[in-house]
């Protein structure tokens, strides 16, 4: 059941409201959800990704990029776009935290899942969306791939 009045779609303005520090999601990312899924907890947040962006409405790249940051996850932007591929950098002192908390290893499945997923409703073409941490140059590389 979605908790989203059916009228209600997420948008730069209204999650503006909401408040968090991101410290309570990553528990749920990376403890309670593998308890529960074991080794498919990656692919639902995956899938998770997809479900908000579904829920979202973002009109172009730069509502993209602020929804990224509305949401917590760090600062957007493409660096490269090819034929057949778009390739986005997540950077800024979130990412750059996660990266380096020894805590627990991180991963962007769900911020790929919800990229490929947004990706896919401006260009109307089907991407797949895979990242590639940086650890050095404190970065995570979201590589959205053509279908």
């Amino acid at each position: 059941m979605s908790v989203l009045k059916e009228s209600t779609k997420l948008t730069t303005s209204n999650i503006s409201s909401l408040v968090g520090t991101g410290a309570g999601f990553d528990l749920m990312r990376y403890y309670t959800l593998p308890d529960f899924l074991g080794k498919d907890a990656p692919y639902m947040l995956y899938y998770m990704g997809k479900n908000i962006a579904r829920q979202t409405e973002i009109q172009d790249f730069d509502d993209l990029y602020e929804f990224f940051q509305y949401m917590g996850w760090g600062d957007l932007n493409l660096v490269q776009e090819k034929r057949k591929k778009m390739i986005f950098h997540l950077t800024g002192h979130i990412i750059e935290k996660r990266l380096n908390q020894e805590m627990f290893p991180v991963d962007f499945r769900l911020e790929s899942g919800f990229l490929a997923e947004i990706t896919q409703n401006l260009t109307g073409h089907t991407y797949e969306c895979f990242e590639e941490v940086n650890k050095k140059g404190h970065f995570v590389e979201l590589m959205a791939i053509k279908g």
